[in-house]
């Protein structure tokens, strides 16, 4: 899958782009990343990609040539992937936007700055996406962990192929409690039916603390699905217990 990435400061991705997962997935081919300096397609001597708002005000807006120019090299280069705008006005990203995402052939990001990018740049870009309701320096960050998390969905980049679907979210639910050496750690110690080798019983343990994590700490995840029976009964066990603890 090929990742296409516009932005004025393209040494920030050297470190993210050197590490883990990440790091792996591109040295065996699974993803492709490339940069793009939007200072590259921009005029004049200083290579100026932002100036002053029409009408006023404060801060500085990302100029539309530069910005056209570099998106057109990018979809160029990177057919049939579409150019996504990093803002804060765009749809909130999810696991299941990143599974879209990972369902293509690949996705350019635009990295914007400033107080945003000229108006008229939107005939250009295909897509808008917030990875959440707060405000960055730069769509860079962004762009960071959207890749970081469409890459491990993709064949071959995890270790078990199995991982990325019982990862948080995969299911509108959170993960199960993890636990590891020591088997005591300031007097706490590790749940017994982990230490059986049953495991049946350990598998109904994950799932049952993976869906009562959900419900005491994300119960809008438990809104947004239809529950099962077996997650019923579940719930049901844990309420009754509750129930028993209260009245004491």
């Amino acid at each position: 899958m090929d990742f296409g990435i516009l932005t004025i400061f393209p040494g920030m991705f050297d470190s993210f782009l050197s590490h883990g997962i990440v790091r792996r997935a591109i040295e065996e081919a699974i993803i492709r990343v490339v940069p793009f300096d939007i200072r590259d397609f921009a005029k004049g001597r200083h290579r100026t990609t932002d100036d002053k708002p029409y009408g006023g005000g404060s801060g500085m807006v990302m100029k539309p040539e530069p910005l056209a120019g570099a998106i057109q090299a990018a979809k160029e280069r990177l057919h049939d992937a579409p150019a996504v705008l990093l803002s804060p006005q765009g749809r909130r990203f999810t696991q299941m936007v990143a599974k879209e995402y990972a369902a293509l052939k690949g996705v350019i990001f635009i990295c914007g700055r400033y107080e945003g990018v000229d108006e008229r740049i939107h005939r250009y870009i295909d897509d808008e996406v917030s990875i959440g309701d707060y405000v960055l320096t730069g769509g860079e960050p962004a762009a960071m962990v959207i890749i970081d998390a469409v890459t491990r969905l993709l064949p071959g980049a995890l270790g078990a192929e199995d991982s990325a679907d019982k990862d948080s979210f995969s299911d509108h639910q959170l993960e199960h409690a993890h636990y590891t050496r020591p088997p005591v750690f300031e007097g706490e110690g590790v749940p017994d039916v982990l230490l059986s080798g049953h495991h049946g019983r350990v598998e109904q343990w994950r799932q049952e603390t993976s869906l009562i994590r959900t419900l005491l700490k994300r119960p809008d995840l438990i809104d947004a699905r239809e529950l099962g029976e077996p997650e019923k009964e579940i719930l049901k066990k844990w309420c009754r217990r509750i129930e028993r603890a209260i009245s004491r």
